[in-house]
């Protein structure tokens, strides 16, 4: 029995999220009224998730290619070449209104879908990592979204069987209604094998692999593509469910028809599910696709073609096949239990067809279905840059131990162990350097060769300077690499915004990117994947710009990997870069002095190369025992997580010029506190000197406190109790675990 489909006003139209102009676009493209389904798939199709709309004009500008890319934007990820025939396949992307209406379940599907965009290309995954942020933790939402979304990454990736091996967790006020999931995923493969999704031939079979098709997850890409208002709550069907066991016998399939040479092209059903997987397969061939959906495999009874083609249902894949290995890949996915259909053909047409219960539910132009969507150079008004502040002035009611102390029992700096150890991190027993440091570190198999992998951004830079921030989050990603002693080679994006029809906020947006370009060409460090996220928006309300970073590097040997932490008593501690003691946008300032003014620490491109190459050489060349690199909370919260993370204290004897709470809390960038055995260290000095890098000896390690100049010692077990203890008091229901400028001038006017 056909259903009757719905007739095609306006209201209907823009519950679909197209505006006026849009849809008489569609109209003049297809010279007649669209059906419903045809309606869906423009929806897909042309939404800002899918189509980047507000943002391709920008993107264009980022560079993607060195000599060691062999495949940048425009793909399911990115692929370097990293030596030894072997490929490093990556990518982030965001899930961020889902896991906000359903912390778990969007979680858990952001993890699996960005762990498919890689094993599509015929990578096996063998690491994750993410970036989140959430709301202020006296809101009323935002333990249990923690508690969700890290309960949804952890169960997912463990239950995957892929460690998480880091990360990067924030809290601010404009996330109250729309928390950022930014996932990411890295694989390896041979260099000769990687896979891509353009069809190719006329009359191949397209094959539906893997989990069936169901009614969750439809309009899924168009609800990310929109601000929240008030209900929210009312979507939550929209979003997915994720099943890790049935990916992971998914990806064993995958893996072995790709060996068996039956694969021409394949796609993963992501975000607008089997619409944009057969369009994008077929457009990007250059050849039409016939669908048949009476043909594919559903768990619900009487699916419309409509549902069936915007339907977002996970673990499932679209791949075209040479006709005479049809037998063979399906007997392949029988072994491990997977759906096998074919449902569809490619064909010369340059039409995208879909039947259902025989009758031709869409028949559209298929390239234009992309290529035609709407473009636009929307109006920006970049922000203002701001004046620096005299850093000597901001000064916090506390001493510097006492404010070292509060730092480290601040949302945004204390301890993260509460989150990573829900995370199984050593699956696969490659893992060299676990979470809680710099750049996680991974072996290649039986090794010495690794990766080193981390994830950045300081939002509240980006806020203040865009242009600034976007420079910042690069550069930092660049360092937490090259303090592992790896070489930086590539980067994924996430970029997170709020509704790019206001000039202000597109301003960010473009701001955010000319910094990130600027600091990806002179590190040589090209962006190879990515995702654009914008409408990130509650109420009115846009999140702070946030444009996460994901890097990659390599390192020849992970024996060699310096690690975080001080590994002995009496080694030489020295301060690399320069310090001029920068509060502006500090958490210093923003967290015990209530001060939210200022413009963020620059960044010297120049410095960061020549400070990191020389820091990197250190490591490779054993100089040095431990290294971190300096950025939130500066070189006093720097040496408490050294000290931590080593179980060694240590004793600062000399800081250089300036007011002693700038040096210890400001955040100048291109530094590193590296430390190495005494008789390494006239060296080291004579060897920075060479090479114009500034550097000082500033102290020793050595003993069971922190011992900072004009102040009492911190004991290791105060400092681990202050950094400590706070999450997990505050996720057992503590409201006041974290330090809060205000409680405790509340207390201490009582008292």
């Amino acid at each position: 029995m056909t259903t009757q489909e719905p007739q095609i006003t306006d209201v209907l139209v823009a519950a679909h999220g197209l505006k006026p102009d849009e849809y008489q676009r569609i109209l003049a493209l297809i010279g007649r009224v669209p059906s419903f389904t045809e309606l869906g798939i423009f929806s897909a199709m042309w939404n800002e998730h899918c189509s980047y709309k507000s943002s391709r004009v920008h993107l264009r500008k980022l560079p993607t290619k060195a000599p060691w890319v062999i495949k940048g934007p425009g793909e399911n990820a990115g692929v370097i070449d990293i030596g030894d025939g072997d490929a490093c396949v990556f990518k982030m992307e965001s899930h961020n209104h889902p896991s906000f209406i359903e912390p778990y379940q969007g979680a858990t599907t952001g993890v699996g879908g960005i762990l498919r965009d890689v094993f599509t290309m015929g990578a096996r995954p063998i690491a994750c990592l993410d970036l989140l942020r959430f709301g202020a933790p006296s809101h009323s939402k935002t333990r249990r979204l923690v508690a969700g979304v890290v309960a949804g990454v952890g169960g997912y990736g463990n239950s995957f069987g892929v460690p998480t091996v880091g990360g990067s967790t924030a809290f601010d006020s404009s996330y109250d209604g729309n928390i950022l999931v930014n996932a990411m995923a890295v694989g390896l493969a041979r260099a000769d094998s990687i896979f891509y999704s353009a069809a190719a031939g006329v009359g191949n079979p397209i094959v539906y692999l893997g989990s069936k098709t169901g009614r969750d997850g439809i309009h899924g890409a168009t609800m990310a593509s929109a601000s929240f208002e008030a209900d929210a709550e009312e979507k939550r069907p929209t979003v997915q469910v994720g099943d890790p066991f049935s990916e992971k016998l998914l990806l064993e399939a995958c893996l072995e028809l790709m060996a068996s040479g039956a694969v021409i092209a394949i796609q993963d059903m992501g975000a607008a599910g089997l619409t944009s997987s057969a369009v994008e397969m077929g457009a990007k061939g250059n050849l039409g696709i016939e669908l048949d959906l009476d043909a594919v495999p559903c768990r619900e009874e009487g699916m419309t073609a409509y549902e069936m083609m915007l339907s977002e249902s996970q673990e499932r894949m679209l791949m075209v096949l040479l006709p005479e290995k049809e037998k063979e890949a399906e007997a392949i996915f029988r072994k491990w239990g997977l759906d096998f259909a074919i449902v569809g053909k490619t064909t010369d047409t340059l039409r995208f067809v879909v039947k259902h219960e025989g009758e031709i539910k869409a028949d559209l132009p298929i390239k234009e279905l992309g290529d035609q969507a709407p473009l636009y150079d929307r109006p920006y008004v970049l922000t203002p840059r701001p004046q620096p502040i005299d850093s000597s002035s901001a000064i916090a009611p506390l001493s510097n131990r006492d404010a070292l102390l509060a730092l480290l029992a601040t949302p945004d700096l204390c301890s993260r162990r509460w989150i990573w150890e829900q995370y199984d991190h050593l699956i696969l027993g490659n893992t060299v350097r676990a979470p809680g440091g710099d750049a996680a570190v991974i072996r290649i198999g039986e090794g010495p060769k690794g990766l080193a992998l981390a994830t950045d951004v300081t939002a509240r830079y980006c806020a203040a300077d865009p242009r600034e921030g976007g420079r910042q989050a690069v550069a930092e990603c660049w360092r937490n690499i090259s303090a592992r002693g790896a070489r930086p080679l590539a980067l994924t994006d996430n970029l997170n915004f709020g509704n790019p029809e206001k000039p202000e906020i597109m301003g960010q947006f473009v701001g955010c990117l000319e910094g990130i370009g600027e600091a990806a060409r002179a590190l040589d460090f090209p962006i190879v994947s990515g995702n654009v996220s914008l409408y990130n928006e509650t109420r009115g309300k846009g999140v702070l710009p946030t444009p996460a970073i994901g890097g990659v590097g390599v390192i020849a040997d992970v024996a060699l990997a310096a690690p975080t932490g001080f590994s002995g008593d009496g080694h030489a501690l020295f301060l690399i870069g320069e310090t001029s003691g920068w509060l502006g946008q500090s958490i210093y300032l923003r967290d015990l002095a209530g001060r939210s003014d200022g413009a963020p620490p620059p960044v010297d491109l120049a410095a960061e190369r020549r400070n990191g190459d020389f820091v990197r050489e250190a490591v490779l060349s054993d100089a040095v025992d431990a290294v971190h690199d300096l950025s939130d909370g500066g070189l006093a919260v720097a040496l408490a997580e050294m000290i931590l993370a080593g179980g060694v204290g240590a004793a600062v004897e000399t800081l250089p010029a300036g007011p002693v709470h700038a040096v210890l809390f400001g955040e100048d960038q291109g530094r590193y506190l590296v430390s190495c055995p005494p008789e390494k260290a006239d060296a080291l000095l004579g060897s920075a000197q060479e090479r114009g890098v500034p550097i000082m000896r500033i102290g020793s390690t050595g003993g069971d406190a922190l011992n900072l100049p004009k102040e009492a010692p911190i004991l290791l077990s105060e400092l681990r109790e202050a950094h400590e203890a706070p999450f997990p008091d505050y996720m057992a229901g503590n409201d006041r675990a974290f330090y809060d400028k205000d409680v405790r001038e509340d207390a201490d006017a009582r008292r």
